[in-house]
């Protein structure tokens, strides 16, 4: 029986992720491969759009659905023009990589689209879904973590300042004493940001 290596990675994302959707040894390219097949907005869009799909779907409504989304705009109010610059390529090359890679299945004679199983297995480098609950905690620029920075640079200044000026309470602190206090500040609330 032969065993096989699994890299401290993989053991972390299969125990992480709970599902087997697709072993890395039954996906029939590598993460570069992948990752050069996703790096094409439009075939982004196409498998969002075969997320939601049920079963097989025409590929006019795949082209006419990723045009909507590239215009920022609603299929009815799609010009025959904006529906044609994005049906072309998806006819002649996206869709046709995405099948070779076996992620969706396309029928070109038929114009029918369907997702493939290993689809799931590409959802989770599309960044899919809802945030996690490490990415909704993670505070806004406004009133989040970069005003706590900005108040401790502005006292770091004014403490700054004091020494220079020999103001009373800040003349006691030596050039030692200000170093150590300011880097004392900044430790304490980066602690506290990771700690949060």
């Amino acid at each position: 029986m032969k065993s096989e290596y699994i890299s401290p990675e993989e053991e972390d994302e299969q125990s992480t992720d709970g599902s087997a959707d697709a072993p890395e040894e039954d996906v029939p390219f590598s993460k570069d491969e992948l990752f050069h097949l996703l790096q094409n907005e439009r075939r982004r869009l196409v498998l969002e759009y075969l997320r939601d799909a049920e079963g097989s779907v025409r590929m006019r409504d795949v082209a006419e659905q990723v045009a909507a989304w590239e215009h920022e705009t609603t299929v009815d109010q799609l010009t025959s023009a904006q529906r044609q610059r994005v049906y072309i390529p998806l006819y002649q090359s996206h869709l046709s990589k995405l099948d070779e890679a076996g992620i969706i299945s396309y029928q070109k004679n038929r114009g029918v689209v369907e997702r493939e199983p290993l689809a799931d297995y590409v959802d989770q480098y599309l960044q899919v879904g809802e945030p996690t609950d490490e990415e909704s905690a993670e505070p806004t620029a406004s009133g989040g973590w970069d005003d706590y920075y900005l108040g401790a640079t502005a006292l770091c200044y004014l403490v700054f300042l004091g020494a220079i000026f020999e103001l009373p309470f800040v003349s006691l602190l030596s050039g030692i004493g200000l170093s150590a206090l300011i880097l004392l500040l900044f430790t304490v609330l980066t602690a506290g940001r990771f700690v949060n």
